[in-house]
């Protein structure tokens, strides 16, 4: 299974983008999405231009669907919540948001080496770094947000599939907490990995 923030070699345009720009676009689309997606017509149209970019990025479905997967979880719970505080319509567009932001987002690592993301954001910080911005740590902290996506989600997988071994629902107790139990330990070993190195 593909995890997120998986680069996978292509030659389409998307593929060919300076890392920069596509990030620019990412954050861009996303507040785009979230200012003016607020009726279910608004989100197909949102829904379609999405679709587009898989297109032009030559992403297989299965590869997405992948990608997809383990937030869904997430997304029927919020969902869950939008029902019982608005109603359907405002919990369709809110959900639908935030899956297309996920599927922007995985276009985006898919298609851009993590090595080209941090070094483009790490060159727009750098300004910064005149006026005392700690630059080189907010990009290691990049990095490790970047490696630890993949990880919680395979946490999240392993747990959801122990779960469903056991014939157990669905509870915070079984599920949640032992996600969070699983990302203290991997912030634990980050944390042991840098002080080892001599970061603070």
């Amino acid at each position: 299974m593909s995890t997120f923030g998986h680069y996978q070699p292509g030659t389409s345009l998307l593929h060919r983008l300076p890392a920069g720009v596509k990030l620019v676009g990412l954050g861009g689309l996303i507040v785009l999405m979230a200012v003016f997606v607020a009726r279910p017509m608004d989100l197909a149209v949102a829904a379609v231009g999405a679709a587009t970019l898989v297109g032009a990025a030559a992403i297989r479905p299965r590869v997405l669907a992948a990608q997809l997967r383990p937030v869904l979880w997430v997304v029927l719970i919020i969902f869950g919540f939008q029902l019982l505080f608005t109603d359907w319509r405002r919990a369709l567009v809110v959900c639908g948001v935030l899956l297309l932001s996920v599927l922007l987002a995985a276009v985006v690592t898919i298609t851009t080496r993590v090595t080209d993301m941090l070094a483009a954001m790490t060159r727009a910080m750098r300004p910064l770094g005149r006026i005392g911005f700690p630059v080189d740590q907010i990009a290691m902290a990049l990095a490790l947000a970047i490696r630890s996506i993949p990880l919680m989600i395979d946490t999240v997988r392993q747990v959801e599939e122990a779960r469903r071994a056991r014939g157990l629902r669905f509870s915070p107790r079984i599920v949640v907490a032992p996600v969070i139990v699983a990302a203290l330990r991997t912030a634990d070993g980050f944390a042991e990995a840098l002080t080892a190195r001599g970061m603070d």
